[in-house]
């Protein structure tokens, strides 16, 4: 039960937290992570809140991806960057935003139920590397990385 709980609840968040509000932008200021973390204090939490670091920290990475050779900063919009908003452009990045969405879902699925089964040392890792990657993706190519 709590499993099942813990499953609608990620994927409710998650659906709500990384649907694009504004159609011309590749992704908002609230898909990134808000606070990166220390071992200690992933040591402190329990495995489900550890779960739940997991699930934030891919969707990000799964988010910004397919858009780092053209921004690594959120809010940007189409025309930002030259390109034209027309309605063919809207609808690619739309239909994008529909399946980046369905991704997630499926993703957070998967993850919230069989990462629980990972020793907790190795989750802790994989969230700290998560966030590694994430910091060098927000320093982009001019951070020297």
């Amino acid at each position: 039960m709590k499993s099942i709980i813990l499953v609608l609840f990620t994927s409710l968040i998650t659906v709500s937290s990384f649907s694009q509000s504004k159609k011309n932008v590749f992704f908002d200021q609230k898909t990134l992570t808000s606070k990166f973390h220390t071992i200690d204090e992933l040591e402190d939490l329990r495995k489900g809140e550890l779960v739940k670091l997991y699930v934030e920290r891919t969707n990000e990475i799964i988010t910004i991806l397919p858009y780092l050779a053209l921004t690594n900063e959120p809010e940007i919009s189409l025309s930002d960057i030259g390109i034209k908003e027309n309605s063919d452009n809207l609808k690619i990045l739309d239909k994008h935003h529909e399946s980046t969405t369905d991704s997630f879902i499926i993703t957070n699925d998967m993850v919230t139920e069989f990462i629980p089964y990972a020793d907790t040392e190795r989750i802790i890792w994989s969230i700290l590397y998560f966030e590694e990657i994430i910091k060098k993706i927000r320093i982009g190519v001019n951070g020297n990385f």
